[in-house]
C-alpha cells in the first residue's frame, strides 16, 4: 500500500469514528424525547467536540503526508472544537445564541467538507459520500438558523435526523474506502503471483 493509500485508510478511519460518535448521538437524542434544550445544546456541545477532534486528526494526516487537502479537514476539525468549548465554557449563553453557534458550525464544517470531497475524487470516486454530509451539515444549520424558534421538539428531531444522516454518510464512505482498498491489495497480489509465476527457470 502507497502513502496516500496509507493516509486515506488513517483519514477514512478517523472519519469512521466520527460516523460513529455522530449516529450514536443521534440515536441518544431520538431516543430521549423528555431532553430539555439547554441538555440538548450540552449534548450536542460533547458531540461537537469528538466529532471535531476526530476530523482534526484526519487533517493531521493529511498534513503529516504533506498533501495539499489537509486545510478542509483542519478547519472544519478546528470549527467542532470551538462550537464545543463556548458550550462548555460559557454556560450562560442563551439558549438562542447557542443554537445559532450550532447552526453556524454545521454551515462551516459542511463548507470544508465539500472541498475535501472534490479534492478527493481523483483518487477515490467515493468521496461523494463525503460531499453528501457537507450538504447535509448546510441544510441543517440553514434550517436552524432560519427557524430557531420553531421549538424545543422540532429542533430536537432535527438535530437528531441530522446527527444521524451524517454518521451513516461518514460510514458508509469509510467503509468503501476500505473496501476499494481491499480490492487494489487482492489485485496487486493477484498481479504479483502471475508475474512470478512466469518467470523462466534458471
Amino acid at each position: 500500500m502507497n502513502v496516500i493509500d496509507r493516509t486515506l485508510h488513517r483519514s477514512g478511519r478517523m472519519l469512521a469514528l466520527a460516523g460513529l460518535a455522530s449516529l450514536a448521538f443521534g440515536v441518544i437524542v431520538l431516543a430521549w424525547p423528555g431532553l430539555s434544550l439547554v441538555a440538548l445544546i450540552a449534548l450536542f456541545g460533547a458531540y461537537a467536540l469528538v466529532s471535531g477532534l476526530f476530523t482534526l486528526g484526519a487533517g493531521l494526516e493529511h498534513l503529516a503526508q504533506r498533501r495539499t487537502d489537509w486545510v478542509p479537514y483542519m478547519l472544519g476539525g478546528l470549527a467542532g472544537l470551538a462550537v464545543g468549548g463556548v458550550t462548555f465554557f460559557r454556560p450562560g449563553l442563551t439558549g438562542l445564541v447557542l443554537l445559532y453557534l450550532i447552526a453556524g458550525w454545521a454551515i462551516v464544517s459542511g463548507a470544508f467538507a465539500l472541498p475535501a470531497a472534490v479534492a478527493l475524487w481523483e483518487e477515490t470516486h467515493q468521496s461523494w459520500l463525503l460531499g453528501l454530509s457537507g450538504v447535509l451539515s448546510i441544510a441543517f444549520g440553514i434550517l436552524i438558523a432560519v427557524y430557531p424558534a420553531s421549538g424545543v421538539l422540532t429542533i430536537h428531531w432535527l438535530i437528531g435526523i441530522y446527527a444521524i444522516a451524517v454518521g451513516i454518510a461518514e460510514l458508509f464512505y469509510a467503509y468503501r474506502i476500505h473496501q476499494t482498498e481491499s480490492m487494489v491489495t487482492y489485485a496487486e497480489s493477484t498481479l504479483k503471483q502471475t508475474l512470478g509465476g512466469q518467470k523462466a527457470p534458471s
